[in-house]
């Protein structure tokens, strides 16, 4: 494997981790309010959306990248 490639997916899963965490925590607070079961609610959303997002960063994000590339030109 190329380092561009190892690049690009160490990129994803850090990326997949920041976003994912971030958006489950903020929007968990926003709905469900701080209480006991705050905590396990957030990282089983955090979990879920992780393993959403981390095949839509690789799959979707190099179309994107064209795309975007293709426009700005």
């Amino acid at each position: 494997m190329n380092m561009h490639l190892k690049r690009k997916i160490a990129f994803a899963l850090l990326m997949g981790i920041m976003t994912t965490g971030i958006i489950s925590f903020v929007l968990l607070a926003l709905n469900m309010g701080f209480s006991e079961t705050f905590a396990g609610a957030w990282l089983r959303s955090w979990a879920i959306g992780y393993v959403i997002v981390i095949p839509a960063i690789l799959l979707v994000g190099p179309r994107l990248q064209a795309l975007v590339d293709r426009v700005v030109q």
